[in-house]
């Protein structure tokens, strides 16, 4: 085999061993990204329903409120302060 012919082959193993290297590299950052969209999405989940379960709880709260204004005499005009 002559020298440019080794050369070229010692070029191709380190281009290819490069490329290996890179798609080793972007297939970690990919299964990272998988991992962190995936807890990304348990956490908006997660946060949704506290969402709904506060929602429902302040509608309650609101009826609630509600009715005991509904269950309060009129109250007279406070008297104005004096000096």
């Amino acid at each position: 085999m002559t020298q440019d012919a080794e050369r070229n082959d010692a070029e191709r193993n380190d281009a290819e061993r490069n490329d290996t290297h890179r798609i080793d590299a972007l297939e970690m950052r990919l299964a990272e990204q998988e991992r962190v969209i995936e807890d990304l999405d348990a956490a908006v989940t997660a946060q949704w329903t506290a969402v709904g379960a506060l929602q429902r709880q302040l509608g309650l709260l609101v009826e609630r409120l509600a009715d005991a204004e509904r269950r309060l005499p009129d109250a007279p005009d406070a008297p104005p302060p004096h000096y």
